[in-house]
């Protein structure tokens, strides 16, 4: 209730206006936090090709979240540059090996890695681990194999066995690791479990918990922004029905 001093003054708190400032603040710096944060951890990029179909579309946006190389680990899909696949230009593939691996195909039309045969439910449905058969290769410590999702036309590291390094790639070349599709809007990729079996998988990065700092924040703001015009709307109401009561009174 607010109280009147004696000079008939209001000196009473407006503690739904102090919450309302409140929110609008904290939503405000969860929103543009959330920003700061994705623009610090993750890097933007147009995939030119449908080497990584239907993963991830010819023309598709992804957001790639900034890892070291010696991060990287079977079943992520990763940017890299490499001279010696394409001069000037980002890579986006997918690691099914990394150094001390063996890998071939395949093996009852899978892929196979030391040994186990890789179930991998993200290649086009119906389509074969790889399109022609490849002998044994040992990845040597510091590199990665790489083969694209659309196994029938991706340049992949089948693409240079003949080469010195044998189709790897080094782990330096890497710069990021594909997180999500943002356009067209498909979500997180999901887990590479089939590489399990071998060991540990990456964690997926912050980008959930970012997208939930975002839209806490912005409701917020919304929310602490609407108070004042609903208060002062609610406030008129009450003043009008008060009105012909006042007029009554002799």
């Amino acid at each position: 209730m607010t109280k009147t001093g004696r000079g008939g003054g209001n000196t009473g708190v407006d503690w739904g206006g102090r919450l309302s400032s409140l929110a609008v603040a904290l939503g405000l710096v969860l929103f543009l936090g959330g920003f700061g944060w994705a623009a610090v951890t993750y890097r933007p990029y147009t995939v030119p090709t449908s080497s990584m179909t239907p993963t991830i579309d010819a023309g598709d946006r992804v957001l790639a979240q900034k890892v070291d190389g010696g991060e990287v680990k079977r079943g992520d899909v990763v940017v890299f540059e490499d001279k010696t696949w394409v001069t000037g230009a980002k890579v986006v593939k997918r690691v099914v090996a990394v150094g001390g691996d063996t890998v071939s195909c395949c093996t009852d039309g899978k892929l196979t890695v030391n040994g186990k045969q890789i179930d991998e439910p993200y290649l086009p449905k119906g389509s074969l681990a790889e399109n022609q058969n490849f002998p044994t290769v040992t990845v040597p410590k510091g590199r990665l194999f790489l083969l694209g999702d659309e196994r029938q036309g991706s340049l992949d590291s089948t693409a240079h066995l003949t080469d010195a390094a044998k189709g790897t790639v080094s782990r330096d070349a890497v710069t990021a690791r594909v997180d999500a599709v943002v356009w067209p809007w498909k979500g997180t990729l999901k887990r590479p479990t089939g590489f399990e079996a071998l060991g540990t998988l990456s964690q997926p990065g912050p980008l959930r918990t970012i997208e939930l700092l975002i839209v806490v924040g912005a409701v917020l703001v919304l929310a602490g922004g609407a108070y004042g015009p609903i208060a002062k709307r609610l406030g008129g109401s009450r003043a009008r029905a008060a009105r012909p009561e006042a007029a009554g009174v002799r």
